[in-house]
């Protein structure tokens, strides 16, 4: 179990980001050419349920302070957690709030963004798995995303035409089923369009076996939802004809992701819509040293997630990087400081800024001096 998967439901309670609106997404000091000194571009995803991504920014940015930097921060986002406070500052969306089911049926209070006529919604908000209680307290047979298609519904009621949906962080594999009910009066999104932002490359087929024991499920459990699964792709195919099982990332989310492509949603790589929202690679470019960071490290952190795609971008423009993670299982080909290891699980656990801070100090001391490389 990894650090994400351990700290879900504990830790901080801050959700999302400063209660403002427009959201905040970090703040901007000077960028290389109108400063003598060198820059540093702190660009993180969040450490899920301990500090969000603005949080992790500011972090660095305090440590590259006091060390002499000049700092610039973006709060990043592959479509998980955190995703509606940065997609949405990048559009300047306005937050609002709609009464939706919860993932196991209880009613909850879900945020969502409207920029013009562009809404942003998390998935998570509505049908995440830390509203169902985290894996303990799921129900992965009965978790639904219907909360998440009652959004959609009202970001439509609102005069949206173009909806944004990040997927990730989901207590469900139903496949999209309870999202698309709760969208049927919308007769298949008809005139609007919807694209999801996918943090994984999962099939839909897959979601069962790769997600749902994260999730709370039994071995019997995880069998019974990829037979679900099965059923729901074939009525797809039958009533809506779309052939879900082939779409690249349709089993983000549990599934969710595919649903949506059914109804003709569009499904893209979610690191990248953020990253050209709030221009990463400008910022990479113009940067001496960037900084990462996500609650976990794996392999799977080099394959399209936040830490490894700032990586590449960085790589491909021959700025250097580094990332500070929570916890790292591993290889990586730039240097990844894991926080259980400085500062202690405990530490780690109870105040992730603080010990980001002290990570960002000492890789910075041991590059002897700002700029040096």
């Amino acid at each position: 179990m990894g650090y994400d998967d351990q700290v879900a439901g504990s830790g901080s309670s801050h959700r999302g980001g400063h209660g403002c609106t427009p959201y905040p997404n970090g703040r901007e000091l000077p960028r290389r050419g109108q400063t003598l000194g060198v820059l540093l571009l702190a660009a993180p995803d969040k450490f899920r349920s301990t500090a969000t991504a603005l949080q992790v920014a500011a972090a660095v940015g305090r440590a590259a302070v006091r060390a002499g930097w000049e700092v610039q921060e973006v709060a990043l986002s592959d479509g998980g957690e955190g995703f509606l406070d940065v997609y949405g500052g990048a559009l300047g969306a306005r937050e609002r709030r709609t009464l939706v089911t919860g993932p196991l049926g209880a009613p909850v209070e879900a945020r969502w963004g409207l920029a013009g006529r562009t809404a942003v919604i998390e998935m998570a908000e509505a049908s995440g798995l830390t509203l169902a209680g985290g894996e303990v307290g799921n129900d992965p047979l009965r978790a639904s995303t219907r909360g998440t298609g009652e959004l959609i519904a009202a970001a439509l009621t609102a005069g949206a035409r173009t909806i944004v949906v990040g997927c990730g962080g989901s207590a469900t594999t139903d496949g999209g089923e309870g999202a698309l009910e709760a969208l049927r009066p919308f007769s298949r999104l008809a005139g609007v369009e919807v694209r999801v932002a996918c943090d994984v490359s999962t099939l839909f087929l897959d979601a069962a076996e790769r997600f749902a024991p994260q999730k709370g499920a039994t071995p019997a459990q995880v069998q019974f939802l990829a037979r679900r699964l099965e059923a729901l792709a074939e009525r797809y195919r039958r009533e809506l004809g779309s052939d879900v099982s082939r779409v690249t990332g349709g089993g983000a989310a549990g599934g969710l992701a595919g649903g949506l492509a059914a109804v003709g949603a569009k499904l893209v790589a979610g690191f990248e819509l953020v990253a050209e929202a709030v221009g990463l690679a400008e910022r990479v470019a113009a940067a001496d040293l960037v900084v990462t960071g996500e609650g976990f490290f794996d392999a799977e952190s080099l394959q399209g997630k936040v830490v490894g795609s700032v990586a590449s971008l960085a790589s491909s423009v021959g700025t250097p990087v580094a990332a500070v993670v929570g916890e790292c299982f591993g290889e990586a080909p730039f240097p990844v400081v894991s926080l259980v290891e400085l500062c202690g699980r405990s530490r780690a656990l109870a105040d992730p800024e603080l010990c980001i801070e002290e990570a960002v100090s000492a890789h910075l001391a041991a590059l002897a001096g700002p700029g040096s490389g």
